[in-house]
């Protein structure tokens, strides 16, 4: 009987890391897919991940919460898949036109991973749609306001934000660290969540310039796989 016991608990350990890791390989999959597209949002996403669970452990969010935050990072912008190559690599500023077709990129992305379960249980469909809601209430793409947003999206905002603007992007070179604190400073209750943007700055402010350092693809990959 003790056996039979002991066989069935190793069998369900097996089992459970058998789905963990099924779990983590679509996650990298999907991650992969979108910077084999465009190798600025691949390295953006990965970086964003990054802020967002410094974030996240900074105000000292469980493990699990810290886990799903590190994942929405990964794919908070995996709705650009459905975006012209075109215009997600065009060198000069988008016209109003292109910029509506690049403002779909949540919604396609939460139609895309609404229908798998695990992604859904870890809060990441509202990551993946809020990260561009603003604190004012105008963000897009449901005009949500304050803490009608989602803490985690509240998050993914402020890293989003910080390395959109520390990036060397097509049309521009990346902008200097001070004028990004300073942006960020500046949208306290505006574009951010005021207390997750101080946090923010806080670690900006200890850290200095070492955030900036960007993480090379493979190393990353093998930190994500520690997960859990």
């Amino acid at each position: 009987m003790y056996l039979s016991v002991t066989f069935f608990s190793y069998m369900i350990t097996k089992q459970f890391f058998h789905i963990k890791k099924l779990k983590q390989e679509l996650v990298t999959a999907l991650s992969n897919s979108l910077g084999s597209r465009d190798t600025y949002t691949g390295h953006h996403s990965e970086n964003v991940a990054k802020y967002a669970l410094m974030i996240a452990k900074r105000i000292k969010l469980s493990k699990e919460q810290c886990d799903a935050i590190y994942i929405g990072g990964l794919l908070h912008d995996i709705g650009k898949i459905g975006v012209s190559e075109s215009i997600l690599k065009k060198p000069t500023r988008l016209t109003r036109e292109e910029f509506e077709q690049i403002k779909r990129h949540p919604d396609l992305g939460f139609n895309m991973l609404k229908h798998i379960s695990s992604v859904e249980e870890l809060g990441v469909l509202d990551m993946v749609r809020y990260h561009h809601e603003r604190y004012d209430g105008t963000g897009y793409p449901a005009g949500l306001k304050g803490e009608e947003i989602p803490m985690v999206a509240r998050i993914i905002c402020v890293a989003d934000s910080f390395d959109a603007m520390t990036s060397t992007r097509t049309y521009r070179n990346a902008l200097d660290l001070s004028y990004a604190k300073s942006e960020i400073f500046n949208n306290r209750g505006i574009q951010f969540d005021p207390f997750i943007a101080d946090i923010f700055l806080e670690i900006l402010e200890n850290e200095g310039r070492t955030v900036l350092r960007r993480v090379p693809s493979a190393k990353f990959l093998r930190s994500f796989e520690k997960l859990g």
